[in-house]
Parts: structure tokens; C-alpha cells; sequence
């Protein structure tokens, strides 16, 4: 049986959330296509069908495609009239009021109000919009949700529908002496664990060999350290996902990155699979040279 392409039209109010609701998608693992003009779409889809990797698509269609807003629910019912696709039509909206504050907030004019009252544009394009409003599958009022909210509301409707994880984990080593990796989230130090640099055996060897491996673990205090990183590690990861991240990256550190710190990342990483996505890294497990690890 063929595998449906699975679309979603995004669409609504400006000043509503389709920035954070495409961002959302895009967390979800849709290709995103940001200010697709419906006139496109005969050839984008000849695009799409060439690429079988992409088969979840996300298309925001906004003010600033206002020619084209007589065609969005002809690219709503093209796609639908196709049976290899799932189609989807979501609208967002909030209050006038809102949309004024939020106006005035990040100090943008609204696309139909240039010369104008902000709240006369918004006024001109809930008109204009109001027959898609009509036909969406999904409205999603955001006046009272934060970006967060809204995140999770996005997740909520589509991760679970399409069995995706959008939460996962990058557990990263590195070595200090080349500086912190700028998307860390988390930082931890393990230079205090017994350098198996100092032993010419394990010397230009590295945490992913057997040998290495052990003395890190074997070392005093560094199953007890170990214990203490995993359940705190452990304990605050619903946290994150509670608030909609949609990764993180826990990076753990030794002087090169070659014994201590490739250990402890291999090991966390192993131990936090058993309930979540995980990507194990190591920045620096190359850069052999002589010196102190």
C-alpha cells in the first residue's frame, strides 16, 4: 500500500503564530515551504513526487501572498482531489485586541495598514480571510496562548497523529582546550576523574575502547558522579519537554576529548535510550596529539 503524503496548509491572521507554528512543524519533521504563492504548487508537486525522503509538508500561505488569497482553498481542494495526499488546513486566529498588542509590541505595521489604523488592516483581512476560515480543518485561536502554548498545541494535534518524537537528545564530548560547544544546553565537567592519559597503554587510544573505558568507570567516585549526572539528567528532561523544546544537546567535557569525557557521553547516551531519541557525538575524538587529554 502507498505511503500518503501528509500536508498542511498554514494560514490565518497576521500577528497570529505562524512563524512558531511553522517552526513547530519543522521540529515535527516536515519540509517546510514558507510563503508559497498556490500558483507554485503544480510544480512543486512534480518536485515532491521525485523526493520520495519528503512525505510530511508543511505550506504557510500569509498576507504576504494577498493576490493569491482567492486561490488558497483551490490549493486546499487540488491537494485533497489527489488520494496519495492527507490534507490538512489549519487557521490560525486570535482577537483584534490581541493582534493590536502584538502589533504595537514588536512596533510592525500590519501588511493591510501601511498608511493607516492597524486595527483597520486586521478588520480588512478577517473579511478577506473568512471564507478559509470557514473551510479549515483546524482553528486555532491564540489569544491566550504563549508560543510555548501553542507549541504544545501543535504537538498535541500532529506528533501523536503521525507517531513522531518530536523531542530528542544530542549527548556530545569535547575537549575544553578547544572550547565549549556553542548549542550546549547542558555542560558538565569531568576533568576531576583520573586522566587515562598518563598511562602510555591508553595513551592514543579513546573512551570508545573497552580498556579506556573501564578505568574511567572504575576510577574512584566515578560511579557515584555517574549515578548523580543520569537522575539528574533524568529528572529534569520532562521538564524540557514540557515546555516544548524540541531538543537538547548535553555536552560533557575533559581537557581533549578523547578518554574521560567520551566514556561518560557513551554511557548516558546509552542509558537515556530506553525512553528517548538519542544522538551520541564526539567533537574532538580525533584531534590526537601528544599532550595532556
Amino acid at each position: 500500500m502507498a505511503v500518503k503524503n501528509r500536508f498542511v496548509i498554514i494560514t490565518g491572521m497576521s500577528g497570529a503564530g505562524k512563524t512558531v507554528v511553522a517552526q513547530s512543524f519543522e521540529d515535527l519533521g516536515y519540509f517546510v515551504v514558507d510563503n508559497m504563492p498556490p500558483t507554485l504548487l503544480p510544480k512543486f508537486m512534480n518536485i515532491i513526487r521525485s523526493e520520495r525522503d519528503i512525505d510530511r509538508i508543511a505550506l504557510v500561505v500569509d498576507l504576504r501572498s494577498q493576490v493569491f488569497y482567492d486561490e488558497i482553498l483551490e490549493m486546499n481542494q487540488a491537494l485533497k482531489d489527489d488520494k496519495n495526499n492527507d490534507v490538512d488546513l489549519v487557521f490560525l486566529d486570535a482577537s483584534d485586541t490581541k493582534l493590536v498588542s502584538r502589533y504595537k509590541e514588536t512596533r510592525r505595521s500590519h501588511p493591510l495598514a501601511r498608511n493607516g489604523r492597524t486595527i483597520d488592516g486586521i478588520k480588512e483581512e478577517r473579511t478577506l480571510l473568512s471564507s478559509v476560515r470557514e473551510a479549515a480543518d483546524l482553528v486555532v485561536d491564540t489569544t491566550s496562548l504563549s508560543p510555548r502554548k501553542l507549541r504544545e498545541e501543535i504537538f498535541h494535534s500532529y506528533a501523536i497523529d503521525d507517531g513522531n518524537v518530536p523531542f530528542h537528545i544530542e549527548v556530545m564530548s569535547f575537549g575544553f582546550k578547544y572550547g565549549l560547544p556553542l548549542d550546549a544546553d547542558i555542560v558538565m565537567d569531568v576533568r576531576f576523574l583520573p586522566n587515562p592519559y598518563y598511562d602510555p597503554d591508553m595513551r592514543y587510544k579513546t573512551g570508545l575502547d573497552k580498556e579506556v573505558s573501564n578505568f574511567v568507570m572504575k576510577s574512584a567516585g566515578a560511579e557515584e558522579f555517574y549515578t548523580k549526572l543520569h537522575d539528574l539528567i533524568a529528572f529534569t528532561l520532562p521538564g524540557y519537554e514540557k515546555e516544548g523544546k524540541a531538543n537538547l544537546t548535553i555536552a560533557i567535557g575533559c581537557t581533549g576529548g578523547q578518554h574521560r569525557s567520551v566514556a561518560i557521553a557513551e554511557r548516558l547516551a546509552k542509558d537515556l535510550r530506553q525512553n528517548y531519541t538519542v544522538n551520541v557525538t564526539h567533537r574532538d575524538i580525533e584531534r590526537i596529539k601528544k599532550g595532556a587529554d
